[in-house]
């Protein structure tokens, strides 16, 4: 599965990123409340493990805010507290489940495999924001409907950025993801291959913007 992690104690966040990792899944981990929200918002994940206490954004809010917006994949709220209020607010915001820490990674383990059953096949396979959709499956992106073309190595790149919306990436770390070793890549050859695929996003609310002296940032343009 691809579980979302929203965590921002560092130490337990990567605690339970490494514990799931070695299940087999694939976690994607972040530490801001509002950046979490915008990523649950137009990436795709089978399950979430969110915080209740976070910056800019609380669990309780980002959870109200993904069952407003039909987002239905399980959700496994975790607290500090252990107050029933805490429990009633949760699943009352729509939770599937909830922890108290300090708890027990293999409790953890378990109630990932059991959430992981319930959000089988309920993944959606399509990213859209407005105009623009990108089918996974099918590898091709669309601008009101009509084919991108996009080539080989630029639908690598969307799925690159998609999966890191609102999230830097180096240059080094896009050279990494797109090119295998053995075709040693030149930094250049990410520019241009990012430059094409900019041009073919113009009109779209999706914008790859150049952060100098980091690398690349892509995210939606919501105004």
């Amino acid at each position: 599965m691809r579980i979302l992690v929203v965590e921002d104690n560092q130490d337990l966040a990567e605690t339970i990123v490494e514990r799931l990792q070695d299940e087999g899944h694939v976690v994607d981990l972040e530490t801001n409340g509002e950046v979490a929200d915008l990523l649950l918002k137009h990436a795709q994940f089978d399950l979430v493990i969110l915080d209740v206490n976070l910056p800019d954004k609380s669990g309780f809010e980002i959870l109200k805010s993904m069952r407003a917006g039909k987002v239905n994949i399980p959700v496994l709220v975790l607290t500090a507290r252990s107050q029933i209020e805490d429990r009633v607010l949760g699943l009352d915001a729509g939770a599937d489940d909830f922890m108290v820490k300090p708890f027990d990674f293999r409790e953890l383990g378990a109630r990932v495999r059991v959430l992981g059953r319930r959000s089988a096949g309920t993944a959606v396979n399509e990213f859209v924001a407005d105009n623009f959709t990108f089918d996974r499956l099918g590898r091709r992106g669309y601008v009101n409907g009509k084919d991108m073309d996009l080539k080989n190595k630029e639908v690598q790149l969307m799925e690159i950025f998609l999966s890191h919306l609102g999230s830097v990436l180096s240059k080094e770390d896009v050279a990494d993801k797109l090119y295998t070793y053995d075709e040693a890549p030149s930094l250049n050859a990410v520019e241009q291959h990012v430059t094409r695929l900019r041009k073919k996003l113009e009109g779209t609310p999706l914008i790859i913007k150049t952060v100098r002296g980091l690398g690349y940032m892509v995210y939606i343009d919501e105004n």
